[in-house]
């Protein structure tokens, strides 16, 4: 049985890269070997408790700490700006940054005395202003320790704000919250880990910090005699206290590498990622049912009576006018790259790509930031903050509101019930599946009390007879809700059950707004055509039907003007399937062959391929289907009749 963890067959790595390697792992450790195997170790308490050296470790200490302070203070924002914010001359801020990582230290003392010395650039001033003297002063030795370890704290902090993608502090920002508030209650908890590693990195530096010191603050006993200093003295006098010491900081570098395990640049890869558990399919039947929408005791997600209309228009890459009146529900659709998620953060205000002049009721929201705008926003994958629960998750929104805490929990309780998921208010995100965590993503916007809600998908992840509970909650909570609400979806259902209109995008622009009905009856868009599950093909009108775009001709009943771009659209249940070709009415034939069949309920769905007419889908039973021996690969011929095909402008 082979180990877990054994290297596989073939993996031996190559001589040549090997020996170089152990050589510079000999070359790393027989420096700190030397040190284990040179140090007095009976002497080791005496040398470590004598007065000089306790003196020196407690100014040490004093030093490092604040220097930590300090780099946390400039560092945090400045890895932020660096990580966020785009700004002519970043690429040489960040050059400023890493230099002290490579620059000499005591270059580092030399250019300190310059600026801050007493002739130094700004010491004169510092001394006559305010009567601080840095060099040869405690204070001064915090600066140099400062200049040389917050690069750690800034480089970590900024790789794990990098790998923070910013769809968290978005969704904060929809719900309300401030950018200072996303910053502490998201954005720095999620980074913690980088956080902590940076200033771990930092004090370690601070503490070990030598050549700076020296030559910017001195070497003054109590004062500026820091442990790496007290070292530097006792190999004159005392070489085996020197080691002692060196040991001792050895031993504190060690556990700080050791305590990091490796993670020194803190990239929040594990708290980014959609830390959900497998879902695991239909929930058990002893899942709370999902309650019907009643008032809300803690209070209406809309204060009485306050209705908003919507009036937007959008410029850039989606271009088109939306008006909708207070409680309307609009199912944005159309193919991949169609603009609907561009639409959506338009609206929100979190695009450069477009450009939305929005009004909600009376207000002119669009100057307004995006956590001003009362706009409430669930994303596709939900995004909920991995470091709350679901019911602080839920509640975010009311409290970046200035609602009390008691009574936000409670509103956001009712809310996770109405949705099914109240029984896992105390779990976090990762201990939910896909399906509930999707549900605690709804819950939380629905329990902001937005002006307008945007849905990207809120029920993609959810299982049919979860969609179907939850669909029917959402629909009753929209028939009084007093805002607008746009759902992008690819679901035809979610489209026709939870929409008054319909709008259908591409490149960008609206090619459709309608009814349901309407959009249904005579969809405008190939796409849409299909995703309704007709087969749809583009063409242009002649004086018999359409010439096809793909090749081949498709008679029709009544087709428009010759020239016009039109759409033909037959339904799959109208598409016969031959074995011979057939011969009487059907005014549409062609040869083709069988390349997929699929169960559709208690039909099948035959998709059938053509040189020389458009490939279709035909929807017949499976009594049908075993009678022609249908099969992967069979040769057959299909027909439409004229007057099963409609033709719709474009």
């Amino acid at each position: 049985m082979k180990r877990p963890g054994a290297a596989a067959s073939g993996a031996r790595p190559p001589l040549a890269l090997a020996l170089p390697a152990l050589v510079a792992v000999a070359f790393l450790a027989l420096p700190l070997v030397g040190i284990l195997v040179r140090t007095e170790w009976s002497g080791l308490g005496g040398h470590l408790g004598s007065p000089g050296t306790v003196q020196a470790l407690k100014l040490s200490l004093l030093v490092s700490f604040w220097a930590l302070g300090l780099s946390l203070l400039l560092g945090v924002p400045l890895a932020w700006l660096l990580a966020r914010v785009s700004f002519p001359g970043k690429a040489f801020v960040r050059s400023l940054v890493l230099l002290p990582m490579v620059l000499p230290p005591t270059v580092g003392g030399v250019a300190m005395l310059l600026a801050f010395g007493r002739r130094g650039l700004l010491g004169p001033w510092l001394e006559g202003t305010f009567g601080i003297t840095l060099p040869f002063h405690t204070s001064g030795a915090v600066l140099a320790a400062t200049f040389v370890a917050m690069p750690f704290l800034v480089i970590s902090l900024e790789g794990a704000l990098g790998g923070l993608r910013p769809r968290y502090e978005e969704t904060a920002a929809s719900l309300g919250a401030s950018p200072v508030r996303v910053f502490f209650t998201v954005t720095l908890p999620m980074v913690a880990p980088g956080v902590i590693a940076g200033a771990a990195l930092t004090w370690a530096r601070a503490l070990g910090e030598f050549g700076a010191t020296i030559t910017f603050a001195g070497n003054l006993p109590g004062t500026t005699q820091t442990l790496p200093l007290q070292v530097y003295l006792l190999l004159q006098d005392e070489p085996e206290a020197a080691t002692s010491v060196s040991l001792l900081l050895l031993a504190i570098a060690m556990t700080v590498l050791v305590a990091l395990r490796g993670r020194w640049t803190g990239t929040p890869v594990d708290r980014d990622r959609p830390a959900t558990a497998p879902d695991p399919g239909p929930e058990p039947v002893t899942t709370p049912p999902i309650a019907a929408v009643s008032p809300s005791p803690a209070g209406p997600a809309v204060p009485a009576g306050e209705r908003w209309a919507l009036h937007a228009e959008v410029t850039g890459f989606t271009r088109l006018t939306l008006d909708a009146e207070p409680g309307t529900t609009i199912a944005v659709v159309g193919p991949n790259g169609a603009g609907k998620t561009t639409l959506l953060r338009a609206l929100l205000g979190l695009t450069p790509r477009a450009h939305a002049d929005l009004a909600l009721g009376d207000t002119d929201v669009t100057s307004l930031p995006p956590h001003r705008r009362r706009v409430a926003w669930v994303p596709q994958d939900g995004a909920l903050f991995p470091h709350m629960t679901a019911l602080a998750n839920t509640a975010y929104g009311l409290r970046a509101q200035g609602v009390a805490r008691a009574e936000a929990r409670r509103e956001a309780q009712t809310w996770l019930d109405r949705l099914g998921v109240g029984h896992l208010a105390h779990r976090k995100p990762g201990q939910l599946s896909g399906g509930q965590a999707g549900r605690v993503a709804l819950a939380r916007a629905l329990a902001a009390r937005p002006r307008l809600l945007v849905l990207d998908e809120p029920l993609a992840a959810l299982d049919q007879t979860t969609r179907a509970h939850v669909r029917h909650t959402l629909r009753t909570h929209l028939a009084g809700f007093g805002g607008v609400c746009l759902i992008v979806t690819h679901d035809p259902v979610e489209a026709v059950s939870l929409a008054d209109r319909v709008l259908v995008l591409d490149d960008g622009r609206a090619l459709q707004d309608d009814t349901p009905a309407e959009v249904t009856r005579h969809p405008r868009s190939p796409w849409v055509a299909r995703m309704l599950g007709r087969n749809a093909w583009p063409g242009t009108a002649t004086a018999d039907g359409l010439a096809l775009d793909g090749g081949g001709v498709l008679v029709a009943v009544d087709p428009p003007a010759s020239g016009t771009p039109a759409l033909a659209i037959v339904a799959p249940e109208a598409v016969s399937v031959h074995r011979e070709k057939p011969v009487g009415s059907p005014r549409n034939v062609w040869p083709g062959t069988v390349r997929e069949i699929t169960a559709s309920g208690s039909r099948l769905r035959v998709l059938v391929t053509s040189s020389e007419g458009p490939d279709l889908v035909a929807e017949i039973t499976p009594q049908a289907a075993a009678e022609l021996g249908l099969a992967d690969g069979v040769p057959v011929w299909t027909s439409v009749k004229a007057t099963e095909t409609t033709v719709v402008t474009l």
